[in-house]
């Protein structure tokens, strides 16, 4: 098998054979598969295999891979240059774009990641308010940087790491975590030590320790509970921005954080992330303000035009409503597949993503919840359905993506590669 081959190369020259830690199948086992190229709904790897693909990079290709609109874009600007360390129009008109679509969004500062984009929402935090502690949530992860890196979702969850050595002690000080949907957690840290909080950072809709949806009410607190006390809020939508509305979760629910970060989606596909907010916040980066933030690459026009690109199909097509009815088809056939066979499980979903846990609860909604999950069967269903021809992420803390071009068919097809591969289970 030439995946298994080049996964050998590759742990002689890269830590792990890896440039990512949960792309080593390190949670399912196996030989993680090498990819050649992708099409649509489908990838297919270096051996000729192809696949249903879930994973969709982790969730920036909303529209599917190598779409045509996306593909023409860069071959119009490729020519032309792939980095100038200067301005440009098309970051101008991203930034318009992105400021259309939420109304209280005044300025936008376009990054490369959203490891970037919520490092810096935090120093913004900080400088606003004169205050150092943060408030995040456990299971959620807003990137490696090191405040992050405390109880954290994503790979830190995979690999069990509630932390990293290497992250100084001092800094994690500074980071209070607290359970997701927990608003009495909240309130009891805010009045302990509110007047030092400068920031409460939250994905607004969790999709690093699975998709855990908020419940109601829970958003809407945290916006009254940082204004009470003078604290910012900073939504993470890195994930959910223009995946789940022309927007994210803070245009669906109307609630308006100080700081809104973002990526994936906005750069089609490219390395992209982005921070917005009022001026009054944006407005204190260099150089209109004093807040140091800089990037060599930040807004080069490869990412800005893939994601120009990709917002004008989204804005024209706002394919919203089917994209969210397909990922409950989807999510419906799979509880119709486990069920027939007696396995309980709870599939989380929102707008084209979802997670499976295999949990006796009735409901997931923090990280105690999705803990309940099994681990050892969620890699037997991974394996089982890439024997299949399904690709789901490799990682039981991760979310599963659809794109636009995840039509009916590719989720029948889905389904029924769930249903063969259960009779091999």
């Amino acid at each position: 098998m030439r995946s298994e081959e080049l996964f050998e190369r590759a742990r002689r020259c890269m830590p792990g054979g890896v440039s990512s830690p949960v792309r080593a199948y390190g949670a399912v086992g196996g030989v993680p598969r090498f990819v050649e190229r992708g099409e649509g709904a489908y990838i297919f790897d270096v051996d000729g295999n192809r696949y249903i693909d879930y994973v969709l990079s982790y969730g920036p290709l909303i529209l599917g891979h190598a779409h045509p609109a996306v593909l023409k874009a860069l071959t119009e600007v490729l020519p032309k240059g792939t980095s100038f360390g200067a301005p440009t129009e098309l970051e101008v008109e991203l930034a318009e774009t992105i400021k259309a679509a939420f109304p209280f969004v005044e300025l936008v500062r376009f990054v490369n990641s959203g490891t970037e984009a919520t490092m810096t929402a935090v120093r913004l935090a900080r400088a606003r308010t004169g205050r150092e502690l943060i408030l995040k949530f456990e299971g959620c992860y807003h990137g490696h940087a090191d405040p992050f890196l405390v109880r954290a979702g994503s790979g830190g969850l995979t690999f069990n790491i509630p932390s990293s050595p290497g992250v100084p002690k001092g800094t994690t000080e500074c980071t209070i975590s607290v359970p997701y949907n927990d608003r009495g957690a909240v309130e009891e840290v805010f009045g302990r030590c509110g007047e030092d909080i400068a920031a409460v950072v939250v994905e607004p809709v969790a999709g690093n320790m699975g998709v855990v949806l908020p419940q109601e009410g829970f958003l809407e607190g945290l916006r009254s509970t940082t204004k009470e006390h003078g604290a910012l809020l900073i939504f993470d939508e890195v994930i959910t921005g223009f995946r789940v509305e022309f927007g994210g979760i803070s245009t669906r629910y109307n609630i308006e954080p100080d700081i809104i970060t973002l990526g994936k989606v906005i750069g089609g596909g490219l390395p992209v992330g982005a921070l917005c907010g009022r001026e009054e916040v944006m407005g204190l980066l260099a150089p209109q303000g004093k807040v140091y933030q800089a990037g060599t690459l930040s807004g080069n026009p490869l990412a800005m035009k893939a994601g120009l690109a990709t917002l004008e199909v989204l804005r024209k097509e706002m394919p919203y409503r089917m994209l969210r009815s397909r990922t409950e088809e989807l999510a419906e056939g799979m509880r119709g597949a486990f069920g027939r066979k007696g396995i309980p499980c709870v599939v989380n979903y929102d707008t084209g993503m979802f997670s499976i846990f295999f949990t006796e609860r009735e409901r997931v909604l923090n990280l105690e919840d999705v803990r309940t999950s099994s681990a050892e069967l969620y890699s037997k269903v991974f394996h089982a359905l890439l024997g299949e021809g399904v690709m789901l992420a490799p990682s039981p803390y991760e979310s599963a993506f659809l794109s636009t071009a995840h039509d009916g068919e590719v989720v029948e097809r889905t389904v029924e590669a769930l249903e063969g591969a259960l009779r091999h289970i």
